[in-house]
């Protein structure tokens, strides 16, 4: 039902004779019952939410067309912070019947979401076009990458001690510091096998639900922020290094959905998410070890030094605080919220100034940095 056919149907019934901008919410459902209207079930549920959160069971005119189409008022959100929510229906986990795809969006719901009210909206509006296509082209991206490298070096491990490998025009170097494409291009270069398996696994099992619930535009600015803030941190606090993988915008989806399922805990279905938890924790702490020991152990010979570790802890930095802002924010205006004008501010300062760094501190400091390739 679009926004026209529902104000004409108000109009023709009447609901508001005395144009007092409220609607009893028992009569608009009788009525969409009556008339047989193709009103999603989830939009019910939020009807009865937002007139429980008034004293009278009215909703606002304008909070009814908001949600028809399908924009989440402040009303709703204080209806639910309220305790006023009162689902009349079974949880998802309770509908049979439901094909594969259907089954497989209730799994993400039940992933991503902590609240019920937020997996039936979810639920009934979710549409498979388009499809989660950005963490999947960059995955897709970097393989197709890696493979090109892999077959020129006839090397499928430990790229970076080869030679040729430091040339690639998306490696960030800090001699190559005024090609500012690299900042975001080295997450397309990845050490070896072992690091783009493991940056691929994680884009795929939690890059791509997270794309699925909260759109391509949040998840690809959150995966983007981690990555430039990985390159830019690595240039602030280890100067000589250079910095390869996706490991910087990885680690901020993975830190804002574990930081995330921490703060939800309770509300949180995901099955075995204590254990689910550590094994994460293991693996992503078990990756930056890995980093630690290359960069300052390496097992061969290598020309310069070899890449950082840094862009890890700036993502994870960034999703924490970023990522979790965006995450607790399912289906609301982030520029209507204080915390996220506060973030953006805070990494905007943090640009200008890295900025600032790579422009100048490098020769006031006297950095002895490696030759480019």
């Amino acid at each position: 039902m679009d926004r026209s056919s529902l104000l004409q149907l108000i109009q023709e019934q009447q609901l508001d004779p005395e144009h007092t901008g409220f609607i009893g919410a028992d009569t608009f459902t009788g009525l969409v019952h009556s008339h047989e209207l193709p009103l999603d079930p989830a939009k019910l549920d939020m009807l009865v939410a937002l007139a429980q959160s008034n004293e009278r069971g009215q909703v606002c005119y304008q909070e009814l067309v908001d949600l028809i189409s399908s924009k989440r008022s402040s009303s709703f959100k204080r209806a639910i912070a309220n305790g006023q929510r009162a689902l009349p229906r079974a949880g998802l986990l309770d509908q049979p019947g439901l094909g594969v795809y259907k089954r497989f969006v209730r799994y993400v719901a039940y992933e991503i979401l902590p609240r019920e009210v937020d997996r039936h909206w979810y639920f009934y509006r979710h549409r498979s076009c388009p499809p989660p296509v950005f963490m999947a082209s960059v995955t897709l991206a970097q393989i197709i990458v890696f493979l090109c490298y892999g077959a020129r070096l006839n090397k499928w491990v430990l790229q970076t001690y080869h030679p040729e490998y430091m040339k690639s025009p998306l490696v960030y170097h800090p001699g190559h510091r005024a090609r500012a494409w690299r900042f975001l291009t080295y997450m397309f270069m990845h050490v070896g096998l072992e690091q783009l398996g493991f940056n691929a696994l994680l884009q795929l099992m939690i890059g791509v639900p997270l794309e699925m619930v909260h759109g391509l535009l949040r998840i690809s600015l959150l995966y983007l922020a981690g990555v430039l803030a990985g390159s830019l941190t690595v240039s602030i606090t280890d100067m000589r290094a250079p910095v390869v993988g996706g490991s910087g915008g990885v680690y901020a989806l993975c830190s804002a959905h574990l930081a995330n399922v921490v703060m939800n805990w309770a509300g949180m279905r995901c099955p075995y998410k204590l254990l689910r938890m550590v094994l994460a924790l293991v693996c992503m702490s078990s990756e930056v070890g890995r980093a630690v020991w290359l960069r300052f152990s390496p097992p061969l010979p290598a020309s310069g030094p070899q890449p950082s570790f840094m862009a890890h802890l700036a993502g994870a930095v960034v999703g924490v605080s970023m990522g979790l802002t965006i995450l607790r924010s399912y289906e609301e205006r982030l520029r209507d919220q204080c915390g996220w004008w506060v973030v953006l501010l805070a990494y905007g300062t943090f640009l200008l100034f890295a900025i600032f760094w790579n422009v100048f501190a490098y020769d006031l400091l006297g950095a002895h940095i490696p030759p480019p390739p």
